[in-house]
């Protein structure tokens, strides 16, 4: 089944259980069924800062995993949730999004003086030279830890390979 638009999909409450252990009522806009089990999109209260500087409510959607994370909220009907299931005849594949070509081409930039500095890029991405040959994770995280190097975030590559070079070390208890 194909998920409405947001224009069309009607949210009802849900109970999503934070990291901290903390249940808040949120908003579920869709849930699909994975071979691992069942994703729920959840719509998350949070606030947003505009250009002009003032707050507003905002929404925080992401997709997390249910029933560890996602709770019915007693007395709500959840049959018009836009829900996508597995079919027995259908390949696992159709369930899972679009997968980009696997590796990571590197690009070298020369801009003046100095040693040449390397873009990291999905091999799919509009910015990575043609016929550049591809290389494996580990390749791609030894150029980008050069001096000068960058990962580059049009194509993902910087959401991908960040993780595995700081790993988790930006957060803070402070957040």
């Amino acid at each position: 089944m194909t998920p409405p638009s947001d224009d069309q999909a009607v949210p009802v409450p849900v109970r999503v259980v934070l990291p901290d252990g903390q249940e808040i009522v949120a908003r579920l806009w869709a849930r699909r069924q994975l071979p691992d089990g069942w994703r729920y999109q959840v719509g998350l209260p949070s606030y947003r800062n505009p250009q002009d500087g003032g707050v507003e409510a905002a929404e925080y959607r992401v997709w997390v995993r249910a029933p560890e994370h996602v709770r019915p909220v007693d007395g709500v009907s959840y049959d018009a949730v836009p829900t996508e299931r597995l079919t027995p005849s259908a390949p696992v594949d159709e369930a899972l999004e679009p997968r980009r070509p696997a590796g990571w081409v590197l690009l070298k930039q020369r801009g003046g003086r100095g040693p040449a500095r390397t873009v990291v890029h999905a091999p799919d991405c509009e910015e990575a030279p043609p016929g550049v040959p591809v290389v494996d994770v580990h390749r791609a995280l030894d150029a980008a830890q050069q001096p000068g190097a960058r990962l580059c975030s049009l194509c993902g590559a910087a959401q991908e390979l960040d993780p595995l070079l700081h790993g988790f070390d930006h957060i803070t208890d402070d957040e």
